[in-house]
């Protein structure tokens, strides 16, 4: 619980009414987290002070037992005429809702001080100051010290038990294949870099350790985003590789994609449409420092515009041309 005696509105620092619900309360959190963030403001001493007071707001609000006592407490703050206030101290009696036998009785407020002293004395608190004085006065004063419900607040520790989180992250394939520092926005509004590991996948869980709640470990689940070129299928790669009709009759040497980049591939002439070919080594990396393999599936792609030259020259084959790929059914039947 805060100090009461520097009362804050915990429901309007997060921008929620009173009767807000858990998630409500978490939702503004979250987006007033993600704004006033040091690490997305750096040397901002408001903006770092705005973070501390949401995150307080935040811890009690979030928690029910912290919120209702809250509640009971701040619910007398606006009351007048507490000497030294605005009002003067011979202001009217505030009716309280404390009971005795049934009956209500009436609270003073010019008998106390500030707003402090009356918490203290009427609602059950004990101030820190006041542990090792007998304040016979106060006692005195107390309208309420012969009721059989006082209200005795003992505040609740502020530190959180050590609980480790797991967060998603998806990122490209090129990023999984060749690690490095990724930097990571948690729902909590912090900024972590990391040091990711090379030739990560789907389903991989990288720990980060201390970087949970209060200490924990966090855990970070690794989607690997699909690829337009690629497919991997355990430590191999998969990918298709478009050629033309002379480059499938002649053979020769045609350019094939890789995680490493574009490399030279030797095609055997005659090669056919979904016929494919090896790449040793240039898979996805394995332990030890070894790769597996990538498979490249050749595409035998015809052109859909010719020129005039191209088409004579399409012509003139099509009539010296020996092969007959439908001999073997012609004329069966």
């Amino acid at each position: 619980m805060p100090n009461l005696q520097n009362f804050r509105d915990y429901y309007e620092i997060l921008g929620v009414p009173k009767e807000a619900t858990n998630e409500d309360i978490k939702k503004n959190f979250r987006k007033l987290a993600r704004q006033y963030h040091p690490d997305v403001n750096p040397d901002n001493k408001a903006a770092e002070e705005k973070f501390k007071d949401i995150s307080e707001a935040y811890d009690i609000l979030s928690d029910t037992a912290k919120r209702a006592q809250y509640d009971q407490f701040s619910r007398y703050w606006k009351q007048k005429g507490f000497s030294g206030g605005k009002q003067a101290a011979r202001s009217k009696p505030w009716s309280g809702d404390n009971r005795s036998n049934g009956r209500s009785q009436d609270v003073d407020p010019s008998q106390y001080g500030s707003f402090d002293d009356f918490i203290n004395q009427v609602i059950g608190v004990k101030n820190s100051k006041d542990k090792n004085t007998n304040n016979s006065n106060a006692s005195n004063n107390d309208p309420f010290r012969n009721t059989s419900r006082r209200v005795e607040y003992t505040p609740p520790p502020r530190a959180a038990s050590r609980r480790d989180i797991e967060a998603r992250l998806t990122i490209p394939l090129e990023k999984a294949y060749l690690g490095g520092v990724e930097r990571i926005r948690l729902e909590d509004g912090r900024l972590l870099e990391v040091n990711m590991p090379p030739g990560m996948v789907t389903g991989q869980t990288v720990r980060l350790r201390n970087e949970g709640i209060n200490g924990g470990d966090l855990f970070l689940k690794i989607t690997v985003q699909p690829h337009s070129l690629f497919k991997i299928e355990g430590n191999d790669i998969y990918c298709q590789v478009p050629v033309t009709p002379t480059e499938a009759v002649l053979g020769g040497q045609v350019e094939a994609p890789t995680l490493d980049g574009l490399v030279k591939m030797n095609l055997p002439s005659g090669v056919r449409s979904g016929q494919r070919l090896r790449l040793t080594g240039k898979g996805y990396p394995v332990e030890g420092g070894k790769r597996g393999d990538q498979f490249v599936e050749i595409q035998v792609v015809t052109p859909k515009n010719l020129t005039s030259e191209e088409r004579e020259l399409y012509e003139k084959l099509r009539q010296i041309e020996t092969f007959k790929p439908r001999a073997d059914f012609l004329g069966k039947g």
